[in-house]
């Protein structure tokens, strides 16, 4: 169970305005590594993402620029097992930072604990990360990058066990999903197959008479 878990905060509702960055490493099933990085967005900070992750301008003033701190991470991504709660929103991050400085994507494949755990623990009303971790006993700072980034690795590991699979790339074909791939020029997005719906039962006439009934 090799993967790395990453969680993106941003100054604003511009994807391209990531201010934070946490990052999880697990080998063998367990957490080897953990770091986190402050961002200089470039970009006004709305106080609405302020409220939600606490960091502010001051903050990070004199931290590097997404495109400075990008020869750090590339090698702690390309050719792993990337993992992020709604991922969706962290591969968007991602490719929206690297766009604006015309930097090439890197090369992985990438998989969803919110769509997973939606498709196995379908009978919770939430899948919210901190639900998640309530669920687990997970310790959690909600919106505090680092924090998500490890509370992410906990809900994988925790759903691989449960499914006693050895990867996430296991457990993620075994219910039908589509792995995520990120790739120098493009992307793929993790997906998992949707719920059918019961179709409705037709309706068929008595015989001799005006009435239906369904069946």
């Amino acid at each position: 169970m090799d993967f790395v878990a990453i969680d993106f905060e941003t100054a604003n509702a511009n994807r391209s305005s990531a201010c934070s960055l946490g990052l999880v490493e697990v080998r063998d099933g367990a957490i080897i590594s953990e770091q986190s990085w402050l961002i200089d967005p470039g970009q006004p900070f709305d106080y609405r993402n302020v409220l939600i992750h606490g960091i502010t301008e001051s903050m990070v003033e004199g931290m590097p620029a997404f495109h400075e701190l990008w020869p750090t991470l590339h090698p702690l991504l390309e050719g792993k097992n990337v993992v992020a709660h709604n991922a969706s929103f962290d591969m968007s991050v991602l490719r929206y930072c690297l766009d604006k400085v015309s930097v090439d994507y890197p090369s992985f494949q990438y998989y969803c604990t919110y769509l997973l755990s939606k498709k196995m623990l379908n009978w919770m009303p939430s899948h919210k990360l901190n639900v998640l971790a309530d669920w687990y006993d997970i310790p959690l700072h909600h919106h505090d990058a680092l924090d998500d980034a490890r509370a992410c690795a906990h809900v994988l590991l925790n759903l691989i066990r449960k499914e006693e699979h050895n990867s996430a790339e296991q457990l993620s074909l075994a219910l039908g999903c589509k792995i995520g791939m990120m790739y120098p020029g493009g992307y793929k997005p993790f997906s998992a197959p949707a719920k059918k719906k019961a179709k409705p039962a037709k309706a068929r006439k008595l015989p001799g008479t005006n009435n239906y009934i369904s069946g």
